[in-house]
């Protein structure tokens, strides 16, 4: 098992090694930094800042050790660590899982609401991933089930699913198997691991 709760294997594209752990796994476990104006370290979540990266696993254990020293020994120079920086990479991780929920919604590949999902499930629609809002009903999450092959995320809360399919609160979401969907796997497996959530399916082991 890779950092930052996703499995390795060598479906999972290229790997970075982390600067805390000294561990090499797959850049969709871990989080890039680069060094910014001013020797500030920045988080660069979409991977997308010029300079050279520094990776970290996707955890606060390990970006709360990365402030300890790692960052300048791996830039070679002094750098300047935000104190909110673990904060500040939950904030833009969560953005970025909420606006790919956002986008699969608006390519027609997200739906929301229990009666919505569990027609989805039961209909055999190819569902790629269950969405259940974290401060959601454990009974309520517990009527649902993941498919075979798809994968459960319970790391948003109700408001923050409501941000992605427009709405005040979301409880239960689904997404259809599609290219977005898979990025949100992604990416929420990386929230998952800097959240410390606990994602398992409240649904297995009970008779559904």
């Amino acid at each position: 098992m890779a950092r930052g709760g996703l499995k390795k294997n060598r479906d999972d594209g290229p790997e970075r090694r982390c600067i805390v752990t000294g561990e090499t796994a797959p850049k969709s476990g871990l989080v890039r930094f680069v060094v910014g104006p001013e020797n500030l370290v920045v988080p660069d979540v979409l991977e997308k800042l010029p300079g050279r990266g520094m990776y970290v696993s996707s955890t606060r254990d390990a970006l709360d050790a990365a402030k300890k020293g790692q960052f300048s020994r791996s830039a070679k120079q002094a750098v300047t660590v935000p104190d909110d920086l673990a904060d500040e990479v939950e904030r833009q991780m969560t953005r970025r899982v909420i606006d790919l929920i956002a986008m699969a919604r608006k390519a027609g590949l997200a739906i929301c609401g229990f009666e919505k999902v569990k027609g989805w499930l039961a209909g055999g629609a190819r569902v790629r991933v269950l969405l259940q809002a974290a401060d959601g009903s454990d009974r309520g999450k517990a009527k649902l089930w993941t498919p075979e092959g798809a994968r459960y995320f319970n790391c948003l809360t109700g408001a923050e699913l409501g941000l992605a399919f427009g709405r005040q609160s979301v409880i239960h979401g689904a997404l259809a198997t599609g290219g977005i969907s898979d990025r949100v796997v992604m990416e929420a497996a990386r929230l998952r691991g800097l959240r410390e959530i606990d994602d398992s399916d409240p649904a297995v082991g009970k008779d559904i």
